[in-house]
């Protein structure tokens, strides 16, 4: 049996279909047209060695353990050390929790006399105890990394770091400034016009992890405009130039772009 429609019916039919098209291609362009909006703060490393998300306190803490290194004048190898056990302990964290009494990015005990808590809670504080530590490990540089990391914190399980370096190392290109460009970064901001960015306050925290703010090489001006790019959420600031390239604070832009402005003796902030 065949089924016959009215000419009413079937007129109603292709007007919906009509409709329905034109409202579907009327959302796709609207869509299309509306601005991307960046609802969580979050970083990307990028290296020949691969891609790594963080989140922004995961950047700081990796800024901050590589400038404290720099400060050392520590090899990239104590870094790598470094950045798998805080992996492994804390996933690069500064917990306020743990087994016992350890806390803070590496999990120092101060049952076990790496200070109090109030002390290993600060990333710079803990992150030199660690390598005061590290550099007593005799040839660590040569050591296995799970064997040099074992040997300063003496965890239940050692072995553990080991699955960290490949990650550790990717990371270790980025913050010690061998790898230009490596770290971009992103952060809605709530106000507009955004309030003045507080450098005064970064500087100062900067040097505290560093030492000198002074750009020596060009190898040290990267890691130090790692340092602010990782922290631009907490201090404010939409822009950093270095070295001919410029990062800002704007979903539309894929991270460094080229800035002839941008020179090599500093590092540019706004």
């Amino acid at each position: 049996m065949r089924l016959r429609f009215s000419r009413g019916v079937i007129t109603i039919a292709v007007i919906v279909v009509v409709l329905a098209v034109a409202v579907s291609l009327g959302l796709f362009h609207l869509l299309k047209r509306a601005p991307v909006v960046v609802r969580e703060a979050y970083c990307v490393v990028d290296t020949p060695l691969g891609v790594r998300e963080l989140d922004p306190e995961q950047a700081q803490i990796s800024a901050t353990i590589a400038a404290v290194a720099a400060r050392r004048k520590l090899p990239e190898r104590a870094v790598v050390i470094a950045y798998a056990t805080a992996l492994q302990e804390s996933k690069l964290r500064n917990v306020a929790y743990g087994d016992r009494d350890s806390v803070g990015v590496f999990q120092q005990r101060e049952s076990q006399g790496w200070g109090t808590k109030k002390q290993i809670m600060d990333p710079v504080y803990a992150t030199n105890r660690f390598f005061a530590a590290l550099v007593k490990v005799a040839d660590y540089r040569k050591l296995p990394l799970a064997e040099a990391a074992q040997a300063v914190q003496r965890s239940a399980g050692g072995y553990a770091y080991a699955p960290h370096e490949e990650e550790a190392k990717l990371l270790a290109a980025a913050f010690t400034g061998r790898v230009p460009r490596a770290l971009h970064c992103w952060y809605p901001q709530a106000r507009t016009p955004a309030p003045a960015p507080r450098t005064r306050e970064a500087r100062k925290q900067l040097a505290r992890a560093l030492g000198s703010t002074a750009i020596t090489t060009k190898k040290r001006g990267w890691l130090v405009a790692s340092w602010w790019v990782a922290h631009a959420e907490k201090y404010g600031l939409s822009r950093v130039g270095y070295g001919g390239a410029a990062w800002a604070n704007d979903y539309e832009t894929e991270g460094w772009e080229a800035d002839g402005k941008a020179g090599a003796r500093g590092v540019e902030l706004s």
